[in-house]
């Protein structure tokens, strides 16, 4: 299909007279098309089209019916029945009274092309800037950010259900496209193990015969991947998504023991950000956080607080669930920066914060990172903490560190964290400490004292950080943080942002901007009609809790 370039400019003369004769009030669609305007343009989207070929729908509609569709929680074929029939979306859409509309299947063409070519920001960013031309998003303010997990399109496995339907699922493909050269291979028990699926099977329940059944399935899937990769065997099913998973997941869950394909034991398996976990959806990770674990993803979600202005979200970034937030701090200031959004003040949890990510957010960015940085948990030989950093006098100039008994360190010498952070190493002589009454307090390393220091801008500033978040004007500036959680429980409960409906990354990244773009939308109408923010849900027990 080729893109036609469609005017959505000028909504048509009698579709706009019917529409505002039967919603005299008017309607979301209505109100957001007379404030922000067509939103879209097919210029937007030229490169997701050939210039030769049979007409495409306008792809600047089909990015509004995506963004209504979301908003009101439709499928794909409500979404083109509420386009042939509904006449606040004709009005949105600039269609005539008589359109058809088209093909449900469209949508998910649409969104396809979308995820392939990675422009599901489009969407979302041409939301945010007629927001922005209309007076309603500007930079500088307050914005808070914080995330969520979001669950896989895919049922739970446990390790042995995963690897018996991994096995399962290359074998069914296998079957699709060399069914003749795969049963010359497959013993006759492959069809009593692997016909149906796992959670229609019944496991052993002992411990030691799981342990034996999954080692016999790793040997089965040994066997199916040398005989699919051996130099007879045809050229297409080496090349199968499915085989492909196979291969990986057996890397990651078995192992040759004196020849024998072995488990691995669970300390001996990759770690979560690479982790395969079920072979329909290879992207999904297993998350945790505190009681939580999950498997799929983590959305964060940033948006603007300001009190005389609606509250918009700025940028939404996926990720798979095992990344850690204060990983991502500096791509959302980045994106924020490419916007023109970046807030002059950004609250966020404890889990964003460490030294570095205010020192970065500062400088690179001038924006003041606001949040509750980690207390020294050390401790020493006596009940109480240990003498911190705070309690050493460094004078980095000299490269030497003073303790609090008054002995000047030994040893200075620059270095790297596991993360790969620039550190600092001092060491202090154990000559020193060993006779040394504040000993007790101090260590109770059988050698001197060591100090881990980060660098000089960022020891200052956690030190200030540690200081500030102390004060009662801190605790206040901060409690503004507590508002994302009801923008978080919007998405779950109006919106489905806690369950991916596709699979894989892209396509779950591509949804999360489709949602953002929603809840925009219905934040801004109802800004515009002037309904206020919900207050906070209190118990009509919890009311009447004594004051002080």
């Amino acid at each position: 299909m080729s893109l036609r370039g469609v005017e959505l400019a000028e909504i048509p003369e009698e579709t706009a007279r019917v529409t505002r004769a039967v919603f005299p009030k008017g309607c979301l669609a209505m109100r957001m098309r007379d404030t922000l305007g067509p939103v879209f343009a097919d210029a937007q989207f030229e490169g997701l089209f050939p210039v030769r070929g049979r007409p495409a729908v306008s792809p600047a509609r089909l990015a509004l019916v995506s963004v209504l569709q979301f908003a009101e929680g439709l499928t794909d074929r409500q979404a083109t029945h509420a386009v042939r029939s509904r006449l606040d979306w004709k009005y949105a859409l600039s269609l005539e009274l008589t359109d058809t509309g088209f093909d449900f299947s469209v949508l998910r063409e649409f969104r396809a092309r979308l995820a392939e070519a990675d422009a599901d920001r489009g969407v979302f960013d041409a939301v945010l800037r007629a927001a922005g031309e209309a007076g309603l998003v500007k930079a500088g303010g307050r914005q808070r950010t914080d995330a969520t997990h979001v669950l896989a399109a895919t049922r739970d496995l446990n390790r042995l259900e995963f690897v018996v339907e991994t096995l399962r699922a290359a074998l069914n493909q296998i079957a699709e496209v060399a069914g003749d050269r795969l049963v010359t291979v497959v013993a006759p028990e492959w069809f009593d193990r692997y016909s149906t699926r796992p959670e229609d099977s019944r496991f052993p329940s002992r411990w030691a015969a799981r342990v034996a059944h999954g080692d016999q399935c790793g040997a089965d899937g040994m066997a199916l991947l040398q005989a699919v990769r051996s130099a007879q065997a045809p050229p297409g099913p080496k090349r199968l998504p499915a085989v492909e998973t196979l291969r990986q997941t057996w890397v990651q869950q078995f192992q040759h023991v004196d020849g024998v394909v072995r488990w691995r034991e669970p300390k001996n398996t990759p770690p979560g950000l690479i982790r395969l976990h079920t072979p329909h959806e290879p992207d999904a990770r297993t998350g945790s956080k505190r009681e939580v674990d999950w498997s799929g993803y983590k959305v964060h979600l940033s948006e603007t607080c300001e009190p005389d202005a609606p509250h918009l979200i700025t940028h939404i970034h996926t990720t798979p669930a095992p990344v850690a937030d204060v990983v991502v701090l500096g791509e959302i200031h980045t994106a924020l920066a490419e916007r023109g959004l970046l807030p002059d003040e950004h609250l966020v949890d404890a889990g964003y914060v460490d030294a570095g990510q205010i020192h970065h957010a500062r400088r690179d960015h001038n924006v003041e990172l606001v949040g509750p940085v980690k207390a020294s948990t050390v401790k020493g030989q006596s009940s109480g903490d240990v003498f911190d950093n705070t309690r050493f006098t460094v004078d980095w100039d000299q490269r030497r560190a003073v303790c609090p008994g008054g002995q000047t360190s030994v040893q200075w010498r620059e270095a790297r964290s596991q993360e790969g952070t620039a550190i600092t190493r001092v060491r202090f002589a154990a000559r020193h400490c060993t006779p040394c009454g504040l000993r007790a307090s101090c260590t109770n390393a059988k050698t001197g004292r060591n100090l881990t220091l980060r660098t000089h801008a960022e020891h200052d500033v956690l030190r200030q950080a540690r200081i500030e978040q102390d004060t009662d004007h801190w605790r206040r500036r901060y409690g503004h943080r507590a508002g994302v959680e009801g923008t978080i429980s919007q998405g779950v409960q109006a919106f489905g942002l806690r369950r991916s409906r596709y699979r894989g990354l892209s396509k779950t990244r591509l949804q999360h901007h489709f949602t953002g773009a929603a809840i925009n939308l219905a934040r801004l109408d109802a800004w515009l009609t002037g309904r206020p923010l919900a207050p906070t849900r209190i118990s009509p027990f919890a009311a009447l809790r004594p004051t002080g």
